[in-house]
């Protein structure tokens, strides 16, 4: 039987799973795309992704990999796998990549947007894309909190429970920044990698900075007191989506099977 690796670029709204990765008697993205795979093709597998994520997570550009014996053509399992899952998990592309290519290890950095909606009243449309705070906030003060993250720094005291005692709490992030549109505040971090709830625990420290709950240089001695899990709140999760994992051998590996399948869609050329 020949192997071959399919990657598949995967959309997801976390609110009804208990994060990406398989946990017993719960229902995660892992499973319900391991069932897919099953359903499709018989074969009982394992599928790694590229960046966990938590409990209530969504995603818009999620990188999951597996083996296959199958001979079908990663087009064919793209629709088929659609077909199969839930409607709140969707297969957005795959395509074949070579069988040591792991994506977690080789991933440059990984993209997070968390959405806040600071107005009186919620939104029945956005309750599950975006954390509601009603009270008034200081954008500018958030904007300079936000900005305190960039670099390289040791975000231990940023990390959950679940993180493993020994784990390398240095990070480096490359964009920690602010926008408003409207009644919509976006905070968007792009880091060589996060620890666990790290990013809903930055998102909490700049929103107690906008509140007038905490000052910058106290948020500041936090960010440098080493203490793991000392920094918080951590805001909900329905406002936080994994948008895009930074993977340039995959990019190129993606538009290369495109463009050959762009080819044989259009037949042979008289």
């Amino acid at each position: 039987m020949h192997l071959k690796k399919i990657a598949l670029i995967v959309e997801y709204d976390g609110a009804q799973y208990h994060g990406f990765q398989l946990q017993a008697g719960l229902p995660t993205v892992q499973g319900e795309l391991e069932r897919a795979i099953v359903a499709f093709t018989g074969e009982k597998l394992r599928v790694a992704c590229a960046s966990r994520t938590d409990a209530g997570v969504s995603a818009e550009g999620q990188v999951v990999t597996f083996r296959s014996g199958s001979r079908h053509e990663p087009e064919t399992f793209m629709r088929a796998l659609n077909h199969y899952l839930p409607d709140d998990v969707a297969v957005l592309d795959a395509f074949e990549i070579p069988m040591d290519y792991d994506v977690r290890v080789r991933a440059s950095a990984r993209e997070y947007r968390y959405l806040v909606l600071n107005r009186r009243a919620p939104s029945p449309l956005m309750r599950d894309r975006a954390y509601w705070i009603p009270a008034s906030l200081d954008f500018d003060a958030m904007c300079s909190a936000a900005a305190l993250f960039l670099g390289e720094h040791d975000f231990a005291p940023f990390a959950g429970p679940d993180l493993p005692p020994k784990a390398r709490t240095r990070k480096t992030l490359t964009r920690s920044e602010l926008t408003r549109d409207g009644d919509l505040i976006t905070f968007e971090v792009t880091g060589d990698s996060f620890l666990h709830q790290q990013v809903r625990r930055m998102a909490g420290g700049v929103v107690e900075v906008g509140l007038g709950k905490v000052s910058l240089a106290e948020l500041e001695r936090v960010r440098d007191c080493g203490v793991r899990g000392a920094a918080g709140p951590t805001l909900p999760a329905q406002g936080l989506t994994l948008v895009a994992v930074r993977l340039p051998e995959l990019d190129d590996l993606r538009n290369a099977a495109n463009e050959t399948r762009k080819t044989v869609l259009a037949g042979p050329t008289s």
